[in-house]
């Protein structure tokens, strides 16, 4: 069969390459319901066609604002077959970019979880003017106002118009708008950037040699509304994979051992927490068992791809049979891969997993990329720790003399913003190469390496650039440091902001037997912040002069997606967190 030209060609694609096997599975009820492609077929069709009924036209946005269910699937894919365009909202923003998003985007209809999503939208849904329904996936308060997604599929198949609609889908071309996903604004309002299917098929493609052969299931936790994970999941249906969705993000390792996955994409604070689990997991045993644990973890961390010596490989092989096939278990004994986005993942971490049996792949790109502009893979040279891969196949990136800045060209750049013909002609140049704002370099095999951002960069007043993310990647390697953000434009040094993990901070202070009521108090501890010197002395040692940290601050609290300090992709607001910390940063100067 002749591979998908537009994103719900897949369904049939899996219907003639799959058909026996579950394409989406997750928790309803307490069980774990499988839904077969001829089941999925069906219920798309049927929110086609009620969306048809509905009057719903061409190239017309309907919203949605859910957490990843099988109905997120559903909805996306019935949307596209009419030649809707499917806008995915993530459920965890505040009110004022709901109100934003979805009167930039004109919605015609919105899909909303539950109630509990409803009422956070309550106040902005009387003030769209171009809204005709607003449906909810899940009902359970029956003096809700609003009519459920059962309740349009089951109109869509009392009004069924199957001829209609496969002359519609005729119609969508590959070049078509499939979807429009709005940035997450660390600056200023998010942005809809405009995504054919050509763009996402592109990196689909692009990466599908890299599992192996007999891969067959994978774990989804990461928010569909991103495309990164968005991609991955088409990536997954066209594979022929069972995509089993995990209940949420605390219970990800208690579903893997349900779902026994193969493989599935993670960011890297997430893989950060696993291996800081894994550490914790040490603290109870005792005696030689104790001693062979963290010896096991030491030796994975000093891994590398290439040229490990026979001592090591012995060590590694004797390892393997004492602990990390054991870890493995506890992950579910099928985990063989990583794909890691969303930010640069700590080479250490990389090493680490690599060698315990569960590789990390490192990928790079944006959503107006939809999303990989350069993936570790399989081929040759294909990976290299610390990089982000090579460049994907068809596609030209270019890192430009003197800004150092990484250019990408080829059929997964984005059709543009939505209603923004001058911020697009700012972002995509008259060749056609999209500007992505990051800074980078070729490794001589061709790897692509991210050194930062072009925009977060800043010049002290002696005149010296620093690149504050480089420094802070860094510095978060230190089991001590959540988040960091480095300071100091146009001062006379580089400061920094440092957010603790009070999970790991409050175990250290119990092992030394300091006790604290509060997080203030954690936080001006005299030996804590004397333990915080030898971290800031440590991770200085990796850096010139002008760039290392002379004075710091270690908050009492923490930067979330509540607090409006992160994006939903967990990246800093900093101008957010520069006024939000104001004071402090004054005080780090003075």
């Amino acid at each position: 069969m002749e591979k998908p030209t537009r994103l719900f060609d897949l369904l049939e694609y899996r219907k003639q390459t799959k058909p026996d096997r579950a394409v989406l599975v997750a928790k309803q009820e307490g069980e774990w319901k499988k839904y077969f492609i001829d089941e999925y077929i069906s219920l798309v069709d049927s929110i086609s066609f009620g969306l048809m009924h509905l009057g719903l036209q061409r190239g017309e946005n309907v919203a949605l604002i859910s957490a990843d269910r099988p109905e997120w699937n559903f909805i996306d894919l019935g949307v596209q077959q009419t030649g809707g365009v499917l806008v995915p909202i993530y459920p965890t923003i505040s009110e004022d970019d709901y109100r934003y998003i979805l009167k930039d985007c004109e919605v015609r209809y919105l899909f909303l979880e539950n109630e509990s999503m409803l009422r956070k939208v309550k106040n902005v849904i009387p003030e769209l003017e171009t809204l005709q329904g607003v449906y909810l996936i899940e009902k359970k308060e029956p003096e809700t106002e609003y009519p459920t997604l059962a309740d349009l599929m089951e109109e869509g198949r009392n009004n069924a118009q199957p001829d209609t609609l496969a002359s519609i889908k005729a119609s969508i071309g590959t070049r078509d708008v499939a979807t429009m996903i709005y940035t997450s604004g660390t600056t200023g309002h998010p942005k809809g950037v405009m995504l054919c299917h050509q763009n996402i098929l592109t990196c689909m493609y692009g990466v599908e040699h890299t599992p192996k052969a007999h891969f067959s299931r994978a774990m989804s936790f990461l928010p569909l509304c991103h495309i990164y994970e968005r991609m991955m999941n088409y990536f997954y249906q066209y594979m022929g994979y069972e995509t089993y969705y995990a209940e949420s993000i605390a219970k990800v390792v208690e579903n893997l051992k349900v779902a026994r996955p193969h493989m599935m994409t993670a960011v890297p604070r997430f893989i950060e927490k696993m291996y800081d689990g894994i550490y914790r997991k040490g603290e109870k045993l005792k005696g030689i068992k104790k001693k062979l644990f963290y010896w096991s973890l030491r030796l994975a961390t000093e891994y590398d791809l290439d040229g490990m010596t026979w001592w090591y490989k012995i060590r590694r092989q004797l390892a393997n049979r004492l602990v990390y096939g054991q870890l493995r278990e506890a992950f579910g004994g099928h985990l063989e891969m990583f794909v890691s986005g969303g930010s640069a993942i700590q080479p250490r971490l990389a090493r680490f997993f690599t060698c315990i049996g569960m590789d990390i792949y490192e990928g790079y790109g944006l959503t107006e990329t939809s999303p990989v502009i350069a993936v570790s893979s399989s081929a040759p040279h294909g990976r290299k720790l610390g990089t982000a891969g090579l460049p994907l196949p068809g596609i030209e990136v270019r890192v430009l003399e003197g800004s150092n800045e990484i250019v990408c060209r080829g059929p997964n750049v984005m059709l543009g913003y939505y209603k923004q013909p001058e911020l697009t002609r700012e972002a995509i140049d008259e060749e056609g190469w999209f500007h992505t704002g990051d800074t980078g370099a070729f490794e001589p095999e061709g790897q692509l390496r991210i050194t930062g951002r072009t925009k977060t960069m800043f010049k002290t007043s002696m005149g010296k650039f620093v690149n504050p993310e480089a420094i802070e990647e860094k510095f978060k390697e230190s089991p001590f440091i959540l988040d960091m953000m480095v300071v100091g434009e146009n001062q006379k040094f580089a400061a920094a902001l440092i957010v603790p993990d009070f999970q790991f901070l409050q175990e250290w202070q119990e092992r030394h037997h300091i006790h604290c009521e509060t997080r203030d108090e954690m936080v001006t501890d005299k030996r804590t912040l004397e333990r915080y010197n030898k971290v800031v002395d440590k991770y200085n040692k990796f850096f010139g002069s002008t760039e290392q940290v002379k004075k710091y601050k270690v908050l009492n609290d923490v930067w979330d997606t509540n607090n409006g300090c992160l994006t939903p992709t967990l990246k800093i607001k900093r101008p957010i967190v520069t006024e939000r910390c104001k004071s402090e940063i004054e005080s780090l100067f003075k």
